[in-house]
């Protein structure tokens, strides 16, 4: 006789983080309290994408006190997509909401998130306001406009780590980012297989410890050759006709066999 198979929770808390050793305890006390508050089965899932600070051991200790918690390492950094991904194909739950370990959001909000959960496939948060360096929110408007247009997505704040994803969505469409570039993705991609997406205001607070990398040359420069490979993938071209002539063209304009 087969072991039966646990049961998978009604709500996965995804987290990738690199390099947060001293934001993890506050991060993972409140994620353990909220899900309790929520009154649901749940599992938290933390990705550690290689970071050189305490970060794996902390996870580990904390995944051992709790069975809820699943600590998830990278040997090396991969990047913030590549942990994202990572977390989102270990979670089981029937909703997966996902967020950075930053503390820059408030987590008993994912209860606002939640309430539309029933109506469409995806609810995404937008920070109401921004509490990050204006260099940033500029980067970001300018990134939010270029996408909103090449993608025809209507989404306020893309790249906001705040959303919940019936477990659908993340059945039905893959994910090949490993940059920041990742939400991007994720939203186009669910918006071309035709998921809604509910916009909802959340809190934002300004960074309290560790150091942010979205507005690094690098990390813009990886997620703009992604967001060409996405674009191209999502529009390919058509073949030309000129190009290859048919045979059966061919045989009706009597060319010789």
């Amino acid at each position: 006789m087969s072991a039966q198979q646990p049961v998978a929770p009604r709500l996965s808390l995804v987290f990738p983080a690199f390099n947060e050793a001293d934001n993890l305890p506050t991060l993972l006390e409140s994620a353990v309290k909220i899900g309790d508050q929520l009154c649901v089965e749940f599992e938290i899932v933390i990705v550690d994408d290689g970071s050189q600070d305490r970060s794996a051991e902390l996870l580990d200790v904390w995944a051992r006190r709790d069975p809820r918690i699943k600590s998830v390492h990278h040997p090396r950094n991969l990047g913030y997509g590549a942990a994202l991904r990572a977390g989102l194909r270990q979670a089981r739950g029937e909703l997966v909401f996902f967020s950075d370990a930053d503390l820059q959001f408030d987590l008993r909000e994912i209860a606002l998130l939640l309430d539309h959960a029933e109506d469409v496939e995806i609810v995404a948060g937008y920070r109401a306001p921004r509490r990050d360096p204006w260099p940033r929110r500029l980067i970001a408007w300018v990134w939010g406009a270029l996408v909103r247009v090449l993608f025809d997505l209507p989404v306020r704040d893309i790249d906001c780590a705040f959303k919940v994803f019936r477990r659908e969505v993340l059945d039905a469409i893959p994910i090949e980012s490993i940059g920041a570039f990742v939400n991007t993705e994720i939203l186009a991609r669910a918006r071309a297989a035709g998921f809604r997406i509910k916009q909802v205001p959340v809190t934002h607070h300004p960074r309290m410890s560790g150091q942010q990398s979205g507005a690094h040359p690098r990390v813009i420069l990886r997620a703009l050759i992604e967001l060409s490979q996405l674009f191209s993938d999502l529009h390919p071209r058509k073949p030309s006709r000129h190009l290859k002539p048919d045979p059966h063209e061919a045989d009706q304009l009597g060319t010789p066999h």
